[in-house]
């Protein structure tokens, strides 16, 4: 692998006066209005799934009021552990390093799985385990997740903080124009086992992912891709996005899926634009694409546009993930909610390269 290849990625370039203008127009939307969080049907998600878990709460009074860090009240002191999704690298690098450098009374420490399969999903069962304060995640709470939480004593409630959006990429010299959520759903499937199958190459497909129950990434891939159906046996698991890529670039015919901002960026692979169904693609880059040889000086940038108004076909929300027990956990988890819900989180969270909630 080259030196470009193993550059860390970029962020953002800093924000312009047109986040104001994007904030009234997704405050116009109702992104950050009262009501069911949950992306549904027309929201460009699966078609036959329900509008809401059954148990799934309204998120009402979470909303924070503060322009800053500095604004945020009744934060508490002390050395808080949090875990959760790995698609949150970028927003623990920038904000919460941001956050602990101007309320330095409030400190965090990322605690991974004892396996290091960190994701979504185990950081989930850490928090029901009481192992962590409060947890990230790429993925909404599960009636299951409620249940668990309910027979152990408390609740749990998710807290929205931004959009993201899930990104598939293959090796930088296979010719593909797109895939469609079908075609997408047959590789990972085993139905499709060969480029050539797609107009592409005769070509062996590669498919990696991370393994099941690990993220949420791939809890929503399965459920929103594959709708509900298993991964393939001939699917190769990676521990991380990291070693996905790395793999990804060492691999003619493979393809791997990630969250954008880890995914887009990058110089060693090539993101590829996706469809509902047979029809226009809509790449998670804006047009027009940086080839790998005009990388690292030039990277392809972020389709915010496509995430925002949700016509890119696989978009999420992330959560803070809070017990609700009116304890320090509580006080803990709202307050990082809060931190992130403020003005200056939203801007951050611009600049990590996810879409703000306002």
């Amino acid at each position: 692998m080259s030196k470009q290849n193993n550059k860390s990625i970029d962020f953002l370039t800093s924000v312009s006066t047109v986040i104001l203008i994007m904030a009234a127009l997704l405050w116009s939307l109702g992104l950050v209005g009262r009501g069911v969080w949950r992306l549904t049907q027309e929201d460009n998600l699966n078609p036959t799934q329900s509008e809401t878990s059954t148990t799934e709460k309204p998120i009402e009074s979470e909303k924070s009021n503060a322009e800053n860090f500095a604004q945020v009240q009744n934060v508490p002191t002390g050395l808080f552990r949090y875990g959760g999704s790995n698609a949150w690298a970028p927003i623990r690098l920038l904000l919460d390093s941001a956050i602990q450098a101007e309320r330095p009374e409030f400190q965090l420490r990322y605690v991974e799985n004892d396996d290091s399969l960190s994701g979504s999903s185990t950081g989930i069962q850490m928090l029901l385990e009481d192992k962590l304060t409060f947890i990230q995640s790429s993925y909404p709470l599960q009636d299951s997740d409620y249940s668990q939480a309910e027979q152990r004593g408390f609740k749990i409630k998710q807290i929205p903080v931004a959009i993201d959006a899930i990104a598939v990429a293959v090796h930088p010299q296979l010719n593909i124009p797109g895939l469609t959520l079908d075609q997408l759903k047959s590789i990972y499937s085993g139905q499709i086992v060969n480029w050539q199958q797609l107009g592409g190459p005769d070509l062996e497909i590669t498919a990696y992912s991370r393994p099941v129950k690990t993220g949420g990434t791939v809890e929503f891939f399965i459920e929103y891709v594959l709708r509900g159906q298993k991964l393939d046996s001939n699917v190769k698991f990676v521990s991380t996005t990291t070693e996905g890529l790395r793999r990804l670039a060492d691999t003619p015919g493979g393809i791997y899926y990630a969250s954008a901002p880890l995914i887009v960026r990058q110089c060693s692979i090539h993101p590829l634009p996706l469809s509902q169904v047979t029809g226009e693609f809509v790449p998670p880059y804006q047009e027009p694409f940086v080839s790998a040889n005009l990388c690292p000086q030039q990277r392809n940038k972020l389709n915010m546009d496509a995430f925002q108004k949700r016509y890119y076909p696989l978009t999420r929300y992330l959560y803070v993930v809070v017990k609700e027990n009116g304890g320090i956990e509580e006080q803990v988890g709202d307050t990082y909610a809060n931190f992130l819900r403020s003005t200056q989180g939203q801007e951050l969270i611009f600049r990590a390269g996810f879409v703000p909630l306002r």
